[in-house]
């Protein structure tokens, strides 16, 4: 039986605009296998779709903790979503 994928929706709150944040996300969410989107959002934060194995996205919102050198993040929420199962790569999109 194969398990089905995790998929989050996850805002990044602090100082993650205008420091590379969604071109880490990125890369480290390709580094993990996952899928999904990454976009600066009007209020500051950074909102990203991350689906794939429950390892590796449990991994990513780790990593969301830190986050790239010059970021400075101060808060991570994130909520269940039942989209995204199909998303096809890891894509930074534009701002809503």
């Amino acid at each position: 039986m194969v398990a089905k994928p995790k998929s989050l929706i996850v805002t990044i709150r602090g100082k993650v605009q205008g420091v590379g944040f969604r071109y880490w996300t990125q890369t480290e969410a390709q580094k993990l296998g996952l899928r999904g989107w990454v976009r600066n959002e009007s209020d500051g934060s950074v909102c990203a779709l991350i689906v794939g194995p429950e390892h590796a996205v449990d991994k990513m919102l780790k990593r969301f903790e830190e986050g790239p050198g010059a970021a400075s993040v101060s808060r991570v929420t994130s909520e269940s979503s039942g989209k995204g199962q199909s998303a096809d790569g890891f894509n930074i999109v534009g701002s809503d």
